[in-house]
């Protein structure tokens, strides 16, 4: 089950080109294109005559052409020509999706299109500003469910284990965790002080010595996540600390979006507040982040067939109140926007 009134990424922008491209969302096929404008259009992917892709069909303009018997449809997903003599039969048209580009992707709402408001996909505070540098990499794949990485996104112990050689630190295996629900998801956060910079982190921050370390984990419904890197020399972090101007900050945007009940795509940037121009360590950056979500893939696939194979029932710990929390109230909002739905039917 999945939350439908709701913005999912679709692709990265520059995935979506004038030429139609199929992807999937929620387990519902999507044909995806530009019009020559360079307006995104998301259309049902299923001509409702025999059902052939539209993605399998060919431009038209702006039109997509059914590559069967050419039944064309608009951006709104309209017949506006259909073989035979006659009108256009009432039914022959397909679902449009409502999507908009922002942060270089591509966003899609699966749900009631008459309650889709731009303003509600996620705020990324100093995405243009120019003193904040940004790296990216390619769309992920994970053979696994969604709600998956999302718990691996509120668990900041386990870098302690699978990041071992980037992320991890003596302090990341077991300093006190807290945990704080807010309107728009959870957030599992935790200071440690005064200890050596992570591997990842050793190579970026602008100052020596020990550090104090923020772990801020946080996602949002229905699965995008904030991770934010605190980093500033030991003796000035903390809840009241004062932080030094000497302080790096890195924000990893994730964003899961379901493909199925078992497929993930995973879209990442990261941000920070240094050396914006500096396009070599954007690119380290990016290449280290991506080996360590590597890791992350490998453990979650795993995961995924573990649960599906299980014989007996799995238990959970102490570090999982946040993941928990997290899926007891999307589970909750599933099921009234459900409910909402059966009672306009």
């Amino acid at each position: 089950m999945f939350l439908k009134n709701a913005w999912y990424v679709a692709a990265w922008g520059h995935e979506v080109t004038h030429a139609l491209r199929q992807i999937a969302v929620l387990g519902e096929k999507i044909c995806v294109y530009r019009t020559e404008g360079g307006e995104v259009i998301a259309l049902e992917d299923a001509c409702p005559h025999r059902k052939l892709p539209l993605s399998k069909g060919r431009i038209k303009g702006d039109n997509v052409e059914c590559g069967y018997h050419g039944l064309t449809f608009d951006y709104a997903g309209r017949c506006v020509w259909a073989p035979g003599v006659g009108r256009i039969p009432s039914d022959a048209r397909v679902r449009p999706y409502p999507v908009h580009e922002k942060y270089g992707l591509v966003w899609i709402w699966m749900g009631n299109a008459a309650i889709a408001d731009v303003e509600d996909i996620i705020d990324i505070p100093n995405f243009d500003d120019p003193e904040w540098g940004l790296n990216t990499g390619a769309a992920m794949g994970l053979n696994c469910n969604y709600l998956l990485m999302c718990d691996n996104l509120l668990d900041p112990t386990h870098v302690a284990w699978v990041h071992a050689g980037s992320f991890a630190s003596d302090a990341t295996k077991d300093t006190p965790l807290r945990v704080t629900r807010t309107e728009t998801g959870v957030i599992v956060h935790r200071w440690m002080m005064d200890h050596a910079p992570a591997p990842f982190y050793a190579k970026i921050v602008p100052f020596g010595g020990n550090c104090d370390r923020l772990q801020h984990y946080e996602v949002r419904y229905p699965g995008h996540a904030l991770i934010r890197a605190v980093f500033t020399p030991a003796g000035t972090g903390g809840v009241d600390g004062q932080l030094s101007d000497q302080t790096f900050i890195m924000d990893s945007y994730n964003f899961m979006t379901p493909v199925s009940e078992r497929e993930t795509r995973y879209y990442w940037f990261q941000m920070r507040n240094l050396r914006p121009e500096d396009r070599a360590l954007s690119q380290m950056m990016s290449e280290d982040v991506r080996k360590a979500f590597e890791e992350d893939r490998a453990v979650l696939d795993a995961v995924q067939i573990g649960l599906e194979s299980k014989t007996s029932a799995h238990i959970d710990l102490g570090i999982d109140a946040g993941p928990l929390r997290f899926r007891r109230q999307l589970e909750a909002m599933i099921a009234e926007e459900a409910l909402v739905d059966e009672k306009m039917r």
